[in-house]
């Protein structure tokens, strides 16, 4: 790999943890920049990898991250915004749409012209949610810097993974309850596993033919939302009675109420980020994509009872090897 400095922003997140990990083996050296440093003693424990306590959210604190870096990766996001607005609330404009703005200006005034960006399947101004609405405009902000900077954007659908908060949710959620209420069952999604998404992400870096381009990762197979529910009850060895609401106002009533937790596992906004499928009809793959199988992999970290190779396997995974 040619670039031997890299700013991980919103690196102390899931796939963040999978980037930062491949980028160590590889022998780049990693900053993230996080608000409490001692909230992230997993990551601190990886070689190559500095964690740094700041706020990115500050003009000038972005500028002084900026010094010496060969590369900027931006994965931050958010799912749920309290301050629900049209076309999005103040939360999901500072993380998806100023925040990109001042990482653009930050890096044409530092002279880092290297920048992966993080958006999502589905993310336009014509979005019916404010997460992908906001989403969108960031994208938008991150091409209008193409003239200046050397830009790649990932569009990923629903990420999975050790550590995910997909499946993982579901898994939580069918042990608690015999009768789970569904909003939304009827959406498709085509799950990614993070470590495709990672290692995406870190050939990306070193790869100029990658430059100016969008890539959508999506994995193998397409699965409605009841079918991966069922799939995660399987795994976990529960068969909780499954109530689908659809998408009307049950849904919504059941959607608002589950915001109000203080980890809403579900607000109307994803709901309505639901309206679209977030699947891919292949034509913007990463170049030579293979992506795992969902059943390849949520076995490893879904099941009660593992047999040694899989316990083995979940070890690597959450390796990021």
């Amino acid at each position: 790999m040619d670039l031997a400095n890299v700013l991980l922003i919103g690196g102390s997140g899931f796939v963040g943890g999978w980037i930062a990990s491949h980028l160590s083996e590889s022998g780049v050296r990693v900053t993230i920049p996080t608000r409490r440093r001692e909230n992230t003693k997993k990551l601190i424990t990886l070689p190559m990898v500095t964690m740094v306590e700041a706020d990115v959210h500050d003009p000038q604190a972005l500028l002084e991250l900026m010094q010496g870096q060969d590369a900027v990766i931006n994965l931050v996001g958010i799912l749920h915004d309290s301050d629900s607005r049209l076309p999005y609330g103040r939360g999901f404009a500072a993380a998806h749409v100023e925040l990109p703005r001042k990482i653009v200006a930050a890096m044409c005034q530092a002279g880092v012209r290297r920048l992966l960006h993080m958006s999502a399947l589905q993310a336009g101004l014509g979005a019916p949610s404010e997460y992908l609405r906001s989403k969108g405009d960031g994208e938008m902000l991150v091409r209008a810097a193409m003239d200046r900077l050397d830009v790649t954007v990932f569009r990923p659908s629903v990420i999975f993974g050790p550590g995910d908060a997909f499946l993982n949710m579901f898994a939580s959620l069918v042990r608690l309850l015999p009768v789970l209420p569904l909003g939304g069952g009827s959406a498709r999604f085509q799950p990614v596993y993070v470590g495709d998404v990672a290692a995406a992400f870190v050939h990306s870096l070193s790869d100029h033919a990658t430059v100016g381009q969008t890539y959508e990762l999506c994995g193998p197979t397409v699965y409605t939302l009841r079918e991966l529910v069922d799939y995660t009850a399987h795994l976990v060895g529960k068969s909780p009675w499954i109530i689908d609401l659809g998408t009307g106002g049950w849904a919504y009533l059941q959607a608002g109420l589950m915001w109000l937790l203080p980890k809403p596992p579900l607000s109307p906004d994803n709901l309505r980020s639901m309206e679209v499928d977030s699947v891919s009809d292949g034509t913007h793959d990463y170049p030579g994509w293979q992506p795992k199988a969902l059943e390849a992999v949520a076995p490893g970290y879904l099941s009660p009872a593992e047999i040694p190779q899989l316990r083995f396997d979940r070890y690597r995974l959450r390796a990021g090897r």
